[in-house]
C-alpha cells in the first residue's frame, strides 16, 4: 500500500469545490474588523474571533510598526536561546497580572501552550482529564504526554465524578477544559468542576482562548465565576481579543518555571517575533483601559442570542457572543453558508466530525465594534436565507 492512498481516496472537498458549495480557505482581499472583501464583494464579518476588534486599531498597529523598526521583524530563535527579548518578559508580566497569577509564559501560538504544557506536565504515571468538546490542541497536547487520557461528556459533572473516581489510585491528576466552548458559545460551570477537582486531588487547566477579553470583565472565566485562586493554570491565545499571533499560560511561578525547562513546544520552537509581542501588549492594556469594550461585546451577545430565538433558529446553550446556528445536515449547512455569502454575511460552516452527526452549524461570532446598523442587515439576512432554506 502507498501512504499517499489515501490522499487520492480524499474526495469530499473537491465534490463540495464542483457543486460550488465549498467554504473553506476564501482569500479575503480585506478584512477590516466588522467587514471584509471578497474579489470586490462586501461582507459583515461575523465568523471572526476579533471580540474587540482591535485588529484594526491604530494604537496597535502603530505598536507593531513600532517594534518592527526597533527590533526587526524576527528573533531568529527560540525563547530558550536567543530569542527571548526584554519585550516578552514585558507582556508575561502584564498578563500574569490581568489574569491573577503569579507568573505566565508565552508560546508562538495557542496551539503550542497547550501542546507544551500538558505533555510537559502529564507524565507515564499520571492520568488527564478532558472534556468531551475540548479544543483540539487540548486533545493534542495530552497525546504528546506519557500519561493516559480520559473524556468525560460534556459539561457533564455527573459523567466527570465518576471518571475521577475511577482514576484515583496516586496518580496524577489534570482535568482540562474550555473556559467558553468556541462552537456551542457555552461556559464550562466551572464552580462544580473545581469543587469536584478539589474532593479528588485534581489540578485544573482552563482553555481560556475564546473567554479572556469576553467572560469576567475581560480577565476569562475564573474571574466570570469568582474562582480566579481556585483555578491552578489559565492559558489562552493572542489570535483572538488581542489582536496578535502567540499564546501563554500563567499559573503560580514554580509551575510555570518547570514548563518553561520542559514544554518541547516552547524550547524547540522560534519565540514570538516582536511585532506580534508588542501587538498583543498594545491590545491587552487597551483591554485594561477600556472595560466597555467588554460590556458592548456582552450587551450584542445577548442581543444576538435574543433575535435569532426569536426568529425561531436553533442556538443551542450559547451564553457568550458565540452563537451556533444549529442546521444538522451538512448540506443544507453548506447551502446556507454559500446564501449568507451572496447576501453579505460570512459565517462559518462547521461540519460532522468537528461537531456530532445531527449537529452541523453555522457560527457566528460578533464584535464589540459592530454596529447596530450591521447588526439589523445580519438579522434580516438570517430570516431571509433561513425561511428560503426551511431551517425556520
Amino acid at each position: 500500500m502507498d501512504i499517499f492512498d489515501k490522499c487520492l481516496q480524499f474526495t469530499a472537498a473537491r465534490e463540495a469545490m464542483a457543486a460550488g458549495l465549498y467554504p473553506y480557505f476564501i482569500p479575503l482581499t480585506e478584512n477590516e474588523g466588522t467587514e471584509a472583501t471578497f474579489k470586490g464583494h462586501r461582507l459583515i464579518m461575523c465568523g471572526s474571533n476579533n471580540y474587540l476588534g482591535l485588529t484594526t486599531d491604530p494604537r496597535v498597529r502603530e505598536a507593531a510598526l513600532e517594534a518592527i523598526r526597533r527590533y526587526g521583524t524576527s528573533c531568529t530563535g527560540s525563547r530558550f536561546l536567543n530569542g527571548t527579548l526584554e519585550l516578552h518578559l514585558q507582556l508575561e508580566e502584564e498578563l500574569a497580572d490581568w489574569v491573577g497569577k503569579e507568573a505566565a509564559l508565552v508560546f508562538s501560538t495557542g496551539m503550542q501552550t497547550n501542546l507544551g504544557t500538558i505533555s510537559a506536565l502529564v507524565g507515564r504515571h499520571d492520568i488527564v482529564i478532558l472534556d468531551k468538546d475540548d479544543h483540539a490542541s487540548i486533545v493534542d497536547g495530552a497525546r504528546l504526554g506519557w500519561g493516559t487520557i480520559k473524556r468525560f461528556r460534556h459539561n457533564d459533572m455527573k459523567d466527570l465524578e465518576r471518571v475521577l473516581g475511577d482514576s484515583t489510585n496516586n496518580r496524577g491528576l489534570l482535568v482540562a477544559v474550555d473556559g467558553l466552548y468556541s462552537m456551542g458559545g457555552d461556559i464550562a460551570p466551572l464552580p462544580e468542576i473545581v469543587n469536584l477537582c478539589k474532593r479528588y486531588g485534581a489540578r485544573l487547566l482552563v482553555d481560556d482562548a475564546h473567554a479572556l477579553g469576553v467572560l469576567g470583565g475581560g480577565r476569562g472565566t475564573a474571574a466570570h465565576f469568582g474562582l480566579t485562586d481556585e483555578v491552578d493554570l489559565i492559558m489562552s491565545t493572542f489570535s483572538k481579543s488581542l489582536a496578535s499571533l502567540g499564546g501563554f499560560i500563567a499559573g503560580k511561578e514554580a509551575v510555570i518555571h518547570y514548563i518553561q525547562h520542559h514544554a518541547r513546544a516552547l524550547i524547540f520552537s522560534a519565540s514570538i517575533p516582536p511585532a506580534n509581542a508588542a501587538a498583543a501588549l498594545a491590545a491587552l492594556r487597551i483591554l485594561r483601559a477600556e472595560p466597555e469594550r467588554v460590556e458592548r461585546l456582552n450587551q450584542i451577545g445577548a442581543y444576538m442570542r435574543t433575535e435569532l430565538k426569536r426568529l425561531g433558529f436553533n442556538i443551542g446553550n450559547s451564553a457568550s457572543p458565540i452563537i451556533p446556528i444549529i442546521i444538522g445536515d451538512d448540506t443544507l449547512t453548506l447551502m446556507a453558508t454559500k446564501e449568507l455569502f451572496k447576501e453579505g454575511v460570512f459565517v462559518n460552516a462547521v461540519l460532522s466530525p468537528a461537531v456530532p452527526p445531527g449537529q452541523q452549524l453555522l457560527r457566528t461570532s460578533y464584535m464589540a465594534t459592530h454596529t447596530d446598523e450591521q447588526l439589523a442587515f445580519c438579522l434580516e439576512v438570517y430570516e431571509r436565507v433561513g425561511k428560503r432554506l426551511g431551517i425556520i
